[in-house]
């Protein structure tokens, strides 16, 4: 679901880490043991790890239950970001052929696993993954990516009632960019959303390329006719924040602009998803990222039924 990725460590390995704390005040998150891929969660802290969450043909998706399984998920990312995408390593990066950061050792890692195919050395043929942030794991160890891009401190404090969800690193193999594998992703999503109670899923979703005039016409778009209002928005960053009104309304081709809108945002926007206020830049990765907001309780029903409210559609 939300965000396309959630990646920092530009520097290669530190003893640690400096992000923004939760909702945007100053922290500091362990990052050695995170880089190797060795988890910081306690033991019980996520039941459902490693059961199925949902079956769709020889594909099933479920949470990683071992630091083995997390690393599986990371040289996908890592394939998919650098390997396949605009991203550019930095050497310890490229040497482990792995992305990774701090935030993945207190995330869960939902995979789509493909039981279908041999897989050399007998490790799990993980196609497909998404990085789950729970509110309550983010407090406790630093905060959300989120906010090393965008200030989500005045969103969060106006609904203190409500359990944010943050969502990232989200990719698939190319052969399986298809409906089935996507259906699954998000049926674990939802899964994960109503076992948790999560009432408010946050993230950013990326599209490619960073000079904003040449993305001017889906920016506008995401602008006028997508805005989150103001009980829901939350803006980029001062001094990372770039305008997304760039075309009056009355130019903006809302048909046109959705066909250059990456799959991953027209899929959030069907689901009663709106954008924050601004843009931000990662030129490193080669994108320019957008808010996403999406509270449970603005999901259409017509997702809802196709899902199950209990998240039964796709059950293991």
């Amino acid at each position: 679901m939300m965000m396309n990725r959630a990646f920092e460590l530009r520097d290669g390995v530190v003893s640690r880490l400096r992000t923004a704390g939760m909702f945007g005040a100053p922290g500091l998150v362990p990052t050695l043991r995170a880089y190797s891929g060795i988890r910081v969660r306690q033991t019980g802290e996520t039941p459902d790890a490693g059961a199925p969450l949902g079956r769709l043909g020889t594909l099933d998706v479920r949470l990683a239950a071992t630091a083995a399984e997390i690393r599986q998920a990371q040289k996908l990312r890592y394939q998919v970001f650098y390997g396949d995408g605009p991203a550019i390593a930095d050497t310890t990066t490229r040497l482990a052929r792995r992305d990774v950061d701090a935030f993945d050792a207190i995330c869960d890692h939902l995979l789509v696993i493909d039981h279908g195919i041999e897989h050399a050395q007998r490790k799990l043929p993980v196609v497909g993954t998404y990085r789950l942030l729970r509110q309550d794991m983010a407090e406790r160890h630093g905060g959300f990516y989120t906010a090393n891009e965008f200030d989500i401190s005045h969103l969060v404090a106006r609904h203190p009632d409500k359990r944010f969800l943050e969502l990232g690193r989200s990719c698939v193999l190319p052969p399986y960019r298809n409906k089935r594998t996507v259906e699954l992703l998000w049926h674990g999503v939802w899964s994960y959303v109503r076992r948790n109670n999560m009432d408010v899923m946050i993230g950013c979703a990326s599209l490619e390329g960073t000079d904003p005039d040449k993305l001017a016409l889906p920016l506008s778009f995401l602008h006028h006719f997508a805005r989150a209002p103001e009980p829901w928005n939350a803006a980029a960053l001062p001094q990372r924040r770039v305008e997304m009104n760039r075309l009056p309304k009355a130019r903006v081709d809302p048909k046109e602009a959705l066909r250059r809108l990456p799959p991953l945002i027209k899929g959030y926007l069907r689901l009663g998803a709106q954008i924050g206020d601004g843009a931000v830049i990662d030129r490193q990765f080669g994108t320019t990222d957008v808010l996403i907001v999406l509270p449970v309780s603005a999901i259409t029903s017509r997702y809802i039924g196709h899902f199950g409210a209990d998240a039964s559609r796709h059950a293991a």
